[in-house]
């Protein structure tokens, strides 16, 4: 049993230092990246998500008001059909109180 020294290869250390070096420089970057930056902090982290809920809140909000404004106006313009327009006058009756 005669042991061989191990072989060096010689040729594969520079990809591999090219490789590891490619892969510091991706961290660096990812790390100063904001989304990062914002997980980071326990603080900034709420504040970002509390402000995200209002914005989708007021969004929610408006997008509701006006989907149902356009839905009574419409309804207001079917006078003509029997059945759907005495329903859609008592809705704008019940939303336009005087």
């Amino acid at each position: 049993m005669s042991k061989e020294p191990a072989e060096k290869p010689t040729d594969t250390m520079p990809d591999l230092h090219a490789d590891l070096q490619a892969l510091k420089d991706e961290m660096r970057l990812l790390n100063t990246h904001r989304f990062v930056r914002i997980h980071n902090s326990l603080w900034r982290l709420i504040s970002f998500q509390f402000i995200r809920g209002l914005a989708f809140g007021l969004g929610s909000v408006i997008g509701a008001t006006i989907l149902v404004s356009v839905l009574v106006y419409s309804l207001r313009t079917i006078d003509f059909i029997p059945i759907i327009g005495e329903w859609a006058k008592q809705i704008v009756d019940m939303i336009t109180v005087k």
